[in-house]
């Protein structure tokens, strides 16, 4: 990519809407510091020096998005709870309309409470309930997707699957179809669940780990071969356009056009993976929504989700940090 194309690119994320339907949650941080050992157990004793709550989940997604200059639509259901007294004002605090949101006197609010000693990520406690959600809540959070897509210019629905139950088979076949009358690209992030429910769509986003679960084989990241044949095999069946496979420290596996290939990860140091997966398929969707070439698409989505690995918590990336990697990538 030239210059030029490279700030083509970035103009356009600006004012790009882009749907997210998925498992939203708070996540919570306690910080502090470690300098003793408890005298009840053999467990590190952290003296919080400060509390932070962050939107999560598919509500990360919607953060990265933003950063990147597009326009979120954040769909999913909470509960009616304190959890959801939270989450909705952290969806105002970051300017996330909350029109895609349906309460649920039937759920419960994700919650997931990380603690950090100095850098290091020590222990992170769940509040949450991952039964599918119940048929009347589906019907109505499935006419929501619809009232929000006719009444905004959707360019990009993104399916983010943390396998709580907000997504279900008939919300991936409807929101699907609904794409495909009106042109609409789709990506998903999947899990285990839902994994081989993704058919025909653009673009499909799997870790390893995903991956070898949702296929029910054993992969290992160093067997390229093996990753490779997983990958055509996946393709296929699920006619998906352009297959990406993240592979931590590797970087990551772009399968599109019958051909695979490795795009190593930049060296970095690195300080939590947390989100990264939610970074990726955002740019990545973001990307290929604003026409860029499958191969380059899978180099910034690539660059991003290193980025937000050198900082601890979960965080969206940082726009001008990231034209600037790209900047660097392709002017070797």
């Amino acid at each position: 990519m030239t210059t030029k194309e490279i700030h083509e690119v970035f103009d356009r994320f600006d004012g790009m809407h882009i749907m997210v339907i998925g498992d939203v949650m708070v996540d919570s941080y306690l910080w502090g510091k470690v300098d003793r050992i408890s005298p009840e157990a053999p467990i590190p004793v952290v003296s919080v020096t400060k509390r932070e709550n962050r939107p999560g989940g598919a509500a990360n997604v919607a953060l990265n998005l933003r950063a990147l200059g597009a326009v979120p639509h954040l769909c999913s259901v909470v509960g009616n709870d304190p959890g959801r007294d939270v989450f909705t004002d952290l969806m105002r605090q970051n300017q996330l309309p909350d029109d895609g949101i349906l309460l649920s006197d039937k759920r419960k609010t994700t919650g997931k409470t990380r603690i950090i000693g100095g850098n290091q990520h020590l222990l992170r406690v769940d509040e949450e309930e991952n039964g599918a959600i119940d048929a009347a809540t589906e019907e109505q959070f499935i006419a929501l997707i619809r009232s929000v897509m006719a009444s905004s210019r959707i360019e990009a629905v993104i399916f983010e699957d943390y396998d709580k139950g907000v997504i279900t088979p008939r919300i991936i076949s409807e929101v699907t179809g609904l794409s495909a009358e009106n042109g609409i690209l789709v990506s998903a992030d999947p899990k285990k669940r839902n994994f081989t429910l993704y058919k025909n769509i653009d673009l499909f986003k799997p870790n390893l780990k995903e991956m070898a679960g949702g296929l029910n084989r054993d992969l290992d990241k160093t067997d390229l071969a093996g990753i490779g044949d997983a990958a055509r095999e996946l393709q296929e069946s699920g006619g998906i356009r352009h297959l990406l496979i993240t592979l931590s420290e590797m970087g990551v596996y772009l399968r599109n056009d019958g051909a695979g290939k490795l795009l190593p990860a930049e060296k970095r140091d690195i300080a939590d993976v947390s989100g990264a997966g939610d970074t990726v398929i955002s740019v990545a969707t973001a990307c290929l929504a604003a026409g860029t070439d499958p191969e380059n698409m899978a180099v910034m989505a690539n660059l991003a989700g290193g980025l937000v690995c050198g900082k601890v918590g979960v965080v969206p990336v940082d726009r001008s940090q990231l034209l600037e990697e790209t900047l660097k990538y392709f002017s070797r």
